[in-house]
């Protein structure tokens, strides 16, 4: 269930292609969660502007049911603005990361809700 949307200015082809995989990898030892749940999307060629420039950037949001907070998200992103910047060269003062905490009943799978498939 956690989804990783990354959206940058960086060239679609200078992303590598195995990029979403590790990133789901990260997100599902981050988080804890089963990784054949974790999603990862990355966008890139966006037409982005940070502070005026376009140096390489990013913005990116961070879904999960649970195992989000205050403390845990500085774990989640310390893991994956280390990847992104190796990867693709955004440096951190260069990307933000919004993390939502979904309810179950906010995210659908396989024709239900989580609400039902966790029996909340």
């Amino acid at each position: 269930m956690p989804h990783f949307r990354l959206e940058t200015n960086v060239p679609q082809n200078k992303i590598p292609a195995d990029l979403p995989q590790k990133l789901c990898k990260v997100v599902s030892q981050s988080l804890g969660k089963p990784l054949n749940y974790c999603v990862a999307t990355v966008i890139g060629g966006v037409n982005m502007s940070w502070g005026g420039t376009t140096e390489p950037a990013a913005q990116a949001t961070l879904m999960s049911i649970g195992a989000l907070g205050v403390e845990q998200n500085k774990k989640h992103a310390k893991a994956l603005y280390e990847l992104v910047s190796k990867e693709l060269g955004v440096p951190s003062d260069r990307m933000y990361i919004h993390f939502i905490n979904a309810t179950t009943s906010d995210v659908g799978y396989n024709g239900t809700t989580f609400h039902d498939i966790f029996g909340g």
